[in-house]
């Protein structure tokens, strides 16, 4: 596919992925082509959505997946320079953005979480992954995405620390439900979410003893967002730029 068309985004908005009857003619050549695009996303988290729904249909892979393994390589044909730019910060907070895509997935109706992790302004760590368990509300799906980046920070923090670098300050976590947010710092909620797995109030922990602050960002301010569905194409450009994934002179 070296002289293929190429596209400005690696996940079409109006495609939803289901396993369809028709199987791909080589399996094994779709498991080489994903497993190798794997490592790609170390450098290239704007591909982390895309790779992350290819990779749940490793063990029977349809033609309808090999169409969006295709897709994706054309996505890449265009952003070969692309790369994620380290540079030096002036500042050292971590802050982080967590979304959710609620019930996203046509198949098992489990929604897809996504974080991306700053230090200073640049991005340290990301996420895309499909949760574990089917939630019943949006705020319970982003309640869960907010455990999941509270977890990397904490590591981020404890890195930061051993290392002598951490500046003492508490991390800011951005979410863009309200429900969510409360649900970190008022108790009273509890009694709306007995059903959530204990596991998941850890990030509640986190905010009571004041290692983490959890504040309301609005949608259109949310870089997680790339992380959690398909997103028209200026709208992921936009978001792509923000994620500091950007061209690099050859």
């Amino acid at each position: 596919m070296s002289e293929c068309k190429p596209l400005a985004t690696p996940a079409a908005v109006t495609h939803a992925v289901s396993p369809s009857q028709e199987p791909c003619d080589n399996p094994t050549q779709y498991r080489r082509i994903v497993g190798a695009l794997q490592y790609l996303t170390i450098t290239r988290p704007d591909l982390s959505f895309a790779m992350n729904r290819l990779c749940q249909f490793m063990h029977s892979p349809t033609a309808d997946h090999w169409g969006l393994a295709k897709r994706v390589l054309r996505y890449i044909k265009g952003t070969l320079n692309h790369g994620l730019r380290l540079a030096p910060s002036p500042s050292t907070t971590i802050h982080a953005f967590s979304d959710s895509d609620w019930a996203g997935c046509p198949v098992d109706k489990k929604s897809t979480s996504g974080y991306a992790v700053f230090l200073g302004t640049n991005l340290v760590s990301w996420l895309s992954r499909k949760q574990c368990t089917v939630a019943r509300s949006s705020t319970e799906a982003e309640y869960k995405a907010l455990t999941d980046v509270s977890a990397e920070v904490t590591w981020v923090v404890s890195l930061l620390r051993e290392l002598g670098l951490h500046n003492g300050e508490p991390s800011t976590l951005w979410c863009d439900n309200l429900g969510a947010t409360y649900l970190c710092a008022n108790p009273v909620f509890h009694a709306r979410t007995k059903h959530v797995e204990i596991d998941y109030h850890f990030v509640r922990d986190k905010v009571a003893s004041g290692d983490m602050t959890v504040n309301f960002v609005s949608t259109k301010d949310q870089l997680a967002d790339i992380f959690t569905k398909p997103l028209p194409g200026p709208r992921f450009a936009a978001l792509r730029d923000k994620l500091n994934v950007v061209v690099h002179p050859p």
